[in-house]
């Protein structure tokens, strides 16, 4: 489509306290963002600029570009101002669009409900310019609209991601209460490794993190793993364009010699997962992984980042029992770990207290609606172990 050469508001949103990390990506890949808040970041772009940022990205969730905006006090002013929009220039007539939205408006009390509104428009303009209509349901593996409305601003967006970007495709077998991809790297990028120094993984579980700082560190970006996103089905899709971008992430992947990415777990079955995870992500042989319990860790004799994301504990029950296993990870870091940057991942921040560390800093996120810190600690070789540190500002 023609219009869509031109510069139009994008925005690209993430789960809550990603935005710093998010807004850092797309400076280094060369845009100026124009608003950062705490689920995404906004700027200036066009449909190419989409798929760039939808093939790059680490820490993002969707995708969104502007087509209208436009004032709406009820459902109905919805449906009217769509039904005058021209789908029939981004939704092919043979093809599948999806509507997802985020609504607070006080005539709404369910989004479906917005969300039929906006279908119904883009079917009934079809019939009334074509004859017909495209199929619609709700999986995103077609054209995604994607309606804002708040009060009584309204704004429709081509929704060019679909399927969300916070999986990186890689990871095909779960595991037990995985950390979500897109979350594992904003933390690896909040921390102090260099990409080249020994990044120590106990603890792995399906092998996240540590797949994620192999991926960094070589530069694999997650568009490698992923070949179908909703771009891909609007109305004059530049296919020679994306190819174009893929094979310049194929091109831009470097190696590190001498790398040495360690990832351990006591579960025979984590190890085989992270291991099936990591082949996938073409990065297995630049992981060492080990069936250890986590203080038998391997801990090279050079500088870099231990990262443990233990258990959060769900009942009371389990969380008595790793008080013991947090005191453990704490006088791990201390006396095995000299030398290191130490990082504990916890959403219960009183089991973080039995630690027994000072944290040098508590940085914030979210996984799920939980309330998260990634604590950092210096570990230094000489007799001071830590130390006392101030809080980085909330990204919340």
């Amino acid at each position: 489509m023609q219009s869509f050469t031109s510069a139009r508001r994008i925005i690209i949103t993430c789960s809550n306290r990603l935005s710093p990390y998010l807004q850092h990506e797309v400076v280094e890949l060369g845009f100026k963002p124009v608003r950062v808040f705490k689920t995404g970041v906004e700027l200036e772009g066009s449909l190419e600029d989409c798929i760039r940022l939808n093939l790059n990205l680490r820490c993002a969730s969707q995708v969104l570009y502007s087509l209208k905006e436009f004032q709406a006090w009820n459902a109905d002013d919805i449906y009217k101002t769509l039904l005058e929009y021209p789908w029939e220039d981004c939704i092919p007539a043979d093809g599948y669009f999806s509507i997802s939205s985020n609504v607070s408006n006080e005539t709404i009390t369910n989004n479906l409900f917005a969300n039929v509104k906006v279908k119904d428009a883009i079917a009934d303009r079809f019939r009334e310019k074509t004859g017909s209509r495209p199929d619609s349901g709700p999986e995103l593996n077609g054209v995604v609209i994607h309606l804002y409305w708040q009060d009584d601003v309204a704004e429709i967006f081509l929704d060019t991601s679909g399927e969300t970007l916070s999986k990186h495709g890689y990871r095909k077998i779960p595991g037990k209460a995985p950390m979500l991809e897109s979350l594992a790297a904003a933390t690896i990028l909040a921390g102090k490794w260099d990409r080249r120094s020994a990044f120590v993984n106990p603890m792995c579980g399906s092998g996240t993190l540590a797949i994620e700082a192999a991926l960094i560190a070589t530069n694999r970006r997650p568009g490698l793993y992923r070949h179908n996103y909703a771009f891909m089905h609007v109305r004059g899709y530049d296919e020679a364009f994306y190819r174009t971008q893929a094979s310049i992430l194929e091109k831009q992947v470097i190696e590190i010699a001498g790398l040495h990415i360690i990832a351990s777990d006591i579960s025979e079955d984590a190890i085989d997962i992270s291991k099936v995870n990591a082949g996938i992500a073409g990065v297995e042989e630049l992981i060492s992984f080990e069936l250890v319990d986590f203080e038998e860790t391997t801990i090279p004799e050079e500088e870099g980042v231990v990262y443990l994301n233990p258990e959060y504990g769900d009942r009371l029950g389990e969380e008595i029992e790793l008080q013991a296993t947090y005191k453990r990870m704490g006088d791990f870091l201390k006396k095995k770990c000299k030398g290191y940057t130490g990082y504990i991942f916890t959403g219960n921040l009183e089991l973080g207290k039995k630690i027994g560390l000072k944290p040098k800093r508590r940085i914030e996120f979210y996984t799920s609606k939980i309330d998260c810190r990634l604590f950092e600690y210096e570990l230094y070789a000489g007799s001071k172990t830590v130390e006392k540190a101030e809080d980085l500002p909330s990204t919340g």
